[in-house]
């Protein structure tokens, strides 16, 4: 498989785990950070906002698996690419919101 695919789906899994806290906060009814509100990424937007933004996210995400390269589950350098993706978002949204937030 070419290397460009498996940048692609360490980005998918960047964007995979930036959907859930919009998504999850969206559907709750809550604000929250977006890239939308001022300052961008510091600033609260509207749950509908990210409800969209988290649903962008996950369209990404997936167009980067499944369009990209030729994608295998399982236990594959493809899955570990969007886990390792998936785990430094995980790690870089939890230290930026842990400091927007003040927790």
């Amino acid at each position: 498989m070419a290397w460009y695919a498996y940048v692609a789906y360490f980005v998918a899994g960047l964007f995979l785990a930036n959907g859930v806290p919009h998504f999850v906060n969206g559907i709750s009814g809550k604000r929250f950070q977006s890239p939308f509100a001022s300052p961008p990424g510091v600033g609260e937007s509207s749950p509908l906002v990210n409800v969209v933004w988290g649903i962008v996210n996950f369209a990404i995400g997936y167009v980067l698996i499944f369009g990209v390269g030729d994608f295998k589950g399982g236990l594959t350098l493809e899955v570990l690419m969007v886990g390792l993706g998936i785990l430094i978002a995980a790690l870089a949204l939890a230290w930026h919101f842990g400091r927007v937030r003040g927790s």
